[in-house]
């Protein structure tokens, strides 16, 4: 059977910041936001296959934000959801699952292994940069099924290939954080941008986005319980908090 996409409360947290699990203690108060009143709780992106951390991971500030590279670590699906899916399945609030969906036969098998567990409410589908647009749609053919389909996208897909995601049975876009690059010892350092500098130009997305009909989950920069409700007033059908829930306290690491 089918499931629906429902927020019952219309805030979350994006995928990479707090881990697999809700554990939500601890948290702060986010400008009226209680991290505690969340709405759904999106996973840590996950990959078919174990995955190390980036060689050389960095946490670099700038004005208005930082650049986070990582390498999207994490111990496999099948590991996941042994360790896991029975701590989603007690959880008070609903998952949604972030998958690393480059290649589509192994975002399907997937997929298909989260349609069994209960409390999995959704599938967020995060892309590699420079995925054509051939690949997303075939990802969406392929997968389409039980579980309802997020698409993380950057701003450039989404108005461009977000009405044919809903047109094929994806339930929402969601935005996925700009990427960026910063010197380090005299080195690039490639990775994604967090910070409230992004508020405006994400206020911009989700307007658009809501004025030709694409059920949008906004994210970036939202600090406050009014940037939130801003967001929301814009024609998000949700957000997503981001840097805002995990702030770092050096320049680097």
């Amino acid at each position: 059977m089918k499931r629906d996409l429902y927020f019952s409360k219309p805030i979350m947290n994006a995928a990479g910041l707090l881990g697999f699990s809700p554990d939500l203690r601890g948290l702060p108060n986010l400008g009226g936001l209680d991290a505690r009143t969340f709405g759904a709780f999106v996973t840590n992106p996950i990959s078919l296959r174990p995955r190390a951390p980036a060689a050389h991971p960095a946490v670099i500030k700038f004005p208005g934000g930082f650049l986070l590279h990582s390498g999207l670590p994490n111990p496999g699906l099948a590991a996941v959801v042994k360790k896991h899916a029975a701590r989603w399945n007690r959880a008070d609030l609903p998952i949604i699952v972030h998958l690393m969906a480059d290649r589509p036969e192994e975002t399907q098998h997937m997929v298909r292994m989260l349609e069994g567990i209960e409390n999995v409410m959704a599938v967020e589908l995060g892309f590699a940069p420079l995925l054509s647009d051939d690949i997303l749609l075939l990802n969406l053919e392929m997968c389409v099924g039980e579980l309802p389909l997020i698409f993380s996208l950057p701003a450039d897909q989404i108005l461009r290939l977000g009405p044919r995601l809903i047109e094929g049975g994806a339930a929402a876009v969601s935005m996925s954080y700009p990427r960026g690059a910063l010197m380090r010892e005299g080195k690039p350092v490639t990775g994604r941008l967090f910070g409230r500098s992004q508020f405006p130009r994400s206020l911009e997305i989700v307007c658009s986005a809501a004025m030709i009909g694409i059920p949008i989950i906004g994210s970036g920069g939202i600090w406050t319980e009014q940037d939130a409700a801003d967001m929301l007033s814009a024609g998000a059908m949700a957000v997503e908090m981001g840097a805002s829930l995990w702030l770092p306290r050096e320049a680097s690491a």
